[in-house]
């Protein structure tokens, strides 16, 4: 079967965590057991977020004060190259028949796509929100609310092709494990010329993921991240949901900073005809194989 994994912010970095380089490394490490169990019996492609790391990223690059800040896309790119490196060491190391290879991935993206105008996508630490709004206001930032503090949130634009997706299909022919289309993929724009330009945005990677597991004719879509399953209602409910078709899913709502853009990826795929899993990366062979997580089935 092939799977498309996307490995949430959590694979390297989970909530209340220090962003050092040993606590991610471990989290690479487990993130990456978890990847190797299902490639031992199934065809997989790797992708992954890339929040905190990229929001750890804009920090630095605020610091140098003899020139303009690095744009997001070029930080997307650092991001997506760290973190597939430590992904990629991880799993050479756990499947010594299988070659491993990170890709840096480029995505399509409109420039004049309305998310421009309404920032969504959180990036870096969260903070206290007295002192989240005075750096704000201090660096020209937009917050929004996360838990009880803020986060900075930037524009995240709908994808709309993956650049190199046929050198990710040629290496998979070559049974090459392939971790790509990191923190989204680098958001560009492709010019009437037909040269491309990087854009000062983040890709969700979910949405990401959606698309390059249809582009692909991927059977499942496995969205792993920090809870369990899909609940409705949440937080007051808590309505735990096993199995769902597309169209009953979409009734419901979801917070648009945490769950929402799983679901929507997981329904996009679904849509298609191919079956989503969302869940806990600990679980993920269970997940997949339908006995913890929830599956959205096509309807």
């Amino acid at each position: 079967m092939k799977v498309v994994i996307a490995l949430g912010g959590n694979a390297l970095l989970r909530r209340g965590e220090a962003m050092t380089s040993g606590v991610q490394t471990e989290n690479a490490r487990r993130a990456a057991a978890a990847v190797a169990a299902v490639a031992a019996s199934h065809e997989v492609v790797v992708t992954h977020g890339n929040g905190p790391q990229v929001g750890l990223l804009a920090l630095q690059s605020e610091a140098y004060v003899n020139g303009p800040s690095v744009p997001l896309d070029v930080l997307g790119a650092e991001s997506g190259g760290m973190i597939g490196y430590l992904l990629d060491r991880e799993l050479t190391g756990l499947l010594p028949d299988r070659s491993v290879v990170t890709l840096l991935t480029q995505t399509v993206v409109d420039p004049n796509d309305p998310a421009f105008g309404r920032p969504s996508k959180p990036i870096g630490p969260v903070y206290p929100k007295a002192s989240g709004l005075l750096l704000a206001r201090k660096r020209g930032w937009t917050m929004g609310p996360d838990g009880t503090g803020v986060r900075r949130v930037v524009a995240s634009p709908a994808p709309l092709a993956i650049v190199e997706l046929q050198a990710i299909r040629i290496l998979m022919d070559h049974n090459v494990l392939v971790i790509c289309t990191g923190g989204g993929g680098v958001p560009v724009a492709l010019l009437p010329d037909l040269r491309l330009q990087g854009v000062e945005a983040v890709v969700d990677k979910d949405a990401a993921s959606s698309l390059l597991a249809r582009e692909l004719g991927a059977d499942a879509l496995l969205l792993l991240t920090d809870v369990d399953r899909v609940y409705t209602d949440w937080p007051r409910a808590r309505c735990a949901v096993d199995r769902i078709a597309v169209g009953e899913l979409e009734r419901h709502r979801f917070a648009e900073g945490s769950m929402g853009p799983k679901v929507a990826a997981a329904c996009a795929f679904a849509r298609g005809g191919g079956t989503a899993m969302i869940g806990a990366l600990d679980m993920a062979t269970d997940v997949l194989q339908g006995r913890a997580g929830t599956t959205v089935l096509p309807g």
